[in-house]
C-alpha cells in the first residue's frame, strides 16, 4: 500500500496552488506534511482523497489513479479534513452507524465497528448527544472516529488534534503511532513538537514547492543555523573580560550578553553549525579567574528548520 504523487500541479483560476510536487509514501510510515498557510497542503490532501482534480500530474493509492479510480480509491482512504464535516442534528452513536453504511460494512458488523471506535476515541459519555452539542475537542474525536470506521488502508488527517487538551493529544498521538505500523498516514499539523514525536519522515511544502524531505533528524542536521550556548557565570568576574576573552574563540560568531541576575552573568555564545563549543568555553572561563555556573548546548528544532525553509 503505497500513495504516489508525481509532477502534482494544481491551480485555481491564474494562483498556482501547487507546483510539479513529486513524493511517495509507504506502508508503515507516518508521514508529516508541513508548510505555512496557503502553501498547498491541504489542496495536496483533497487531491489524494479525490475531492479536487489535478490540473496536471498524476496521483495514485494502492496502484489507483484518482482520476480514474477515483470510487477503488476512496475505498482505501480515511479522511479528517481541517474542516470537520459532521452532521450536527444526529447524535454520536447514530452519525457513526449512518458513516460505517456507507463506507459498505456489512450490517451485521456495524455496532462492533462503531463501538470499537467509540472505544478507541474516547467518546462513551457522548454516545447518545448530538454533535452540535459537543465541545471542539469533542467533534474533532468524532471526526476521527467516522475516518478510521472501516479500518482504511490508508490515512490522511489533516489537523488531527486541533482543539484537544493535552491528555487527548497524548491519546491521538499514540493510536497514530499505532495505526502507522499498519498503515499509510499523512498527517498535516502545526503543532511542530507533534511531528518529532510521532513522524518517521517529513515533507515541509512553501509556497507550492517541496523544499524538504526526510526524517527530523536529517532535518535538524542540514539546519542552515549555528550552535547556541547558553553560559552562566558568577558575577565575581568582569563581563566584559568574559565576553572579550569568548570571542577571540576561533569557532565563536557571536556572544551576546543576555542580563545580570544579581548572583551570575548569562550569555549566549554562537558558534559553528555542528562544533561543540563547551569545551573550549570552559578553559576560557577558567582562565579569566570566573566561576562557571551552568552551561547548556541548544541543537536546532524542527521549528527552527521550518523557519529557515518557509520564512
Amino acid at each position: 500500500m503505497s500513495i504516489k504523487v508525481n509532477n502534482l500541479t494544481k491551480y485555481y483560476g491564474n494562483n498556482l496552488a501547487v507546483d510539479n510536487i513529486s513524493f511517495e509514501a509507504k506502508k508503515g510510515e507516518i508521514l508529516g506534511f508541513l508548510g505555512p498557510n496557503g502553501a498547498g497542503k491541504s489542496t495536496t490532501m483533497k487531491i489524494i482523497t479525490t475531492y479536487l482534480p489535478p490540473t496536471s500530474g498524476t496521483v495514485s493509492v494502492d496502484g489507483f489513479d484518482v482520476e480514474e479510480k477515483s470510487l477503488d480509491v476512496r475505498k482505501k482512504l480515511g479522511y479528517l479534513p481541517e474542516l470537520n464535516p459532521l452532521y450536527y442534528d444526529m447524535n454520536v452513536v447514530d452519525y457513526l452507524d449512518y458513516i460505517a453504511a456507507l463506507d459498505g460494512i456489512p450490517k451485521s458488523d456495524i455496532r462492533k465497528k462503531r463501538e470499537e471506535m467509540i472505544k478507541v476515541c474516547g467518546l462513551e459519555t457522548m454516545r447518545k448527544k448530538d454533535i452540535g452539542t459537543l465541545s471542539k475537542g469533542f467533534k474533532q474525536r468524532v471526526g476521527l472516529a467516522q475516518a478510521m470506521i472501516n479500518n482504511p488502508d490508508v490515512l490522511i488527517l489533516d489537523e488531527p488534534t486541533s482543539g484537544l487538551d493535552p491528555n487527548q493529544i497524548i491519546e491521538i498521538r499514540n493510536l497514530i503511532k499505532k495505526l502507522g505500523k499498519e498503515k499509510t498516514v499523512i498527517l498535516s499539523t502545526h503543532i511542530l513538537s507533534e511531528v518529532t514525536a510521532t513522524c518517521n519522515r517529513v515533507i515541509i511544502i512553501n509556497k507550492g514547492k517541496i523544499v524538504a524531505d526526510g526524517t527530523p533528524e536529517e532535518l535538524q542536521g542540514r539546519s542552515k543555523g549555528q550552535s547556541l550556548v547558553i553560559l552562566e557565570v558568577k558575577n565575581n568576574c568582569d563581563k566584559n573580560a568574559i565576553s572579550g576573552s569568548l570571542k577571540d574563540i576561533r569557532t565563536v560568531n557571536k556572544v551576546e550578553f543576555v542580563k545580570d541576575t544579581g548572583d551570575s552573568f548569562i550569555f549566549n555564545i554562537y558558534g559553528d553549525k555542528g562544533v561543540d563549543l563547551r569545551e573550549v568555553i570552559s578553559t576560557k572561563v577558567n582562565s579569566q579567574g570566573a566561576t562557571l555556573l551552568s552551561m547548556q548546548a541548544k541543537h536546532s528544532t524542527l521549528e527552527d528548520i521550518f523557519r529557515e525553509l518557509t520564512k
